[in-house]
């Protein structure tokens, strides 16, 4: 079995869910016992030293580091036909495949948001992306995606084999597990100028994710809670955030509301470690990894009861109507107040973290390649 995956992912969109799905899928294979025969061979494509096998006279203008079609249409192409490969999977949606179909080919949609949400896509995605997937639907071999309701949306969307669409779980990375509290605030504080208690989001600011409704439940909470805890939301600068720091002064909550920028992975658990809350209100996730990252550190989560997170979280989170701002203020005001709860919600994240792992994830991958392999091509 000669399987070639697409590593581009890993080290260009490394910080969003595909990377974190991309990197952690490598290096589960790359250190699990899953290629350890002569038969057996897994192969990672990516731009930059695989651009040494090129012969040709200036590589540099021609083959740019971040890859584009002449990487995919002449180094790719060529490689996959040199080496034999048997199977090619794509992980970032299935977008990159060959030119040429010269193998099996399989990929990873993590999710339909371009069809389900297509006002909260960027144009250039969008149209990328509702161009692609109906070839990349018409020529793959198998699907893996990343939940029940991402699998639905597929099935509902295009006319495809179910008998060849799998539901492999992410899972958080290693970096989340428990730490003392005390020891997470000492370093916010020390580096970040954070003090005093917080609850906090993660995932980013577009429309989908409905940081509006956060900032809307926290200037609702009750006079003593909007008075004390602080909202963190890390994120990097872009179209949206002037209008949530808008919001936030307009709703006077501006001086409760911190915005410490783009954070690299390293220190985010530190971040979520010294919460009283994680909060997720999100409209629409194919997985959502952002919660299950605060599960396996032990921090108690809010999350909205939409799409596919209360498949992910399951009776460890405490759902809320993502349209309903007061609902989640209640919410937040009764397990503010509260600790033995809000302890009793780590202790059960924490057990539903565990239900999942990146070595799960690679084993069930490999089975899926092998089945695809026994039932041939489309």
């Amino acid at each position: 079995m000669k399987i070639a995956i697409d590593g581009r992912g890993a080290f260009h969109y490394r910080g969003t869910g595909i990377g974190t799905y991309t990197w952690r899928l490598i290096d589960a294979l790359e250190h699990g016992m899953y290629f350890d025969t002569p038969e057996d061979h897994l192969r990672v494509f990516f731009p930059g030293e695989e651009y040494r096998g090129i012969t040709i006279q200036d590589q540099s203008p021609a083959f740019p580091h971040h890859g584009g079609d002449l990487w995919r249409d002449y180094f790719l192409d060529h490689a996959l036909h040199q080496e034999g490969i048997e199977l090619y999977h794509v992980p970032q949606n299935g977008i990159g495949l060959p030119k040429k179909k010269q193998c099996l080919e399989t990929v990873t949609i993590h999710d339909m948001i371009p069809y389900v949400f297509p006002e909260t896509v960027g144009k250039g995605y969008l149209k990328e992306f509702l161009g692609e997937m109906p070839k990349i639907m018409e020529r793959c071999d198998g699907i893996i995606t990343v939940s029940q309701c991402s699998k639905k949306d597929i099935l509902r969307l295009f006319d495809y084999p179910e008998d060849r669409i799998t539901v492999i779980a992410e899972a958080a990375e290693p970096i989340y597990h428990p730490i003392p509290k005390e020891k997470a605030k000492a370093h916010l504080r020390d580096h970040y100028g954070l003090m005093g208690d917080y609850i906090i989001y993660v995932g980013g600011y577009g429309i989908r994710k409905n940081v509006k409704a956060l900032l809307v439940a926290l200037s609702l909470l009750k006079h003593e809670e909007n008075h004390r805890i602080q909202l963190v939301l890390p994120g990097k600068r872009h179209r949206d955030f002037d209008q949530l720091e808008q919001l936030a002064e307009a709703l006077k909550i501006g001086d409760r509301v911190v915005f410490p920028g783009f954070l690299p992975v390293e220190e985010l658990p530190y971040f979520y470690g010294g919460a009283e809350l994680m909060i997720y209100p999100s409209m629409y996730e194919g997985f959502g990894l952002p919660p299950l990252e605060a599960m396996a550190m032990g921090i108690p989560v809010l999350a909205a009861k939409s799409s596919s997170l209360p498949e992910v979280l399951g009776d460890a989170a405490v759902y809320f109507d993502p349209l309903d701002s007061l609902e989640l203020a209640e919410y937040i005001h009764a397990l503010l107040r509260c600790e033995g709860k809000r302890r009793l919600m780590g202790e059960q994240g924490l057990a539903r973290a565990k239900e999942f792992s990146w070595q799960r994830n690679a084993e069930e991958t490999v089975a899926f390649w092998r089945r695809i392999m026994e039932i041939g091509a489309r």
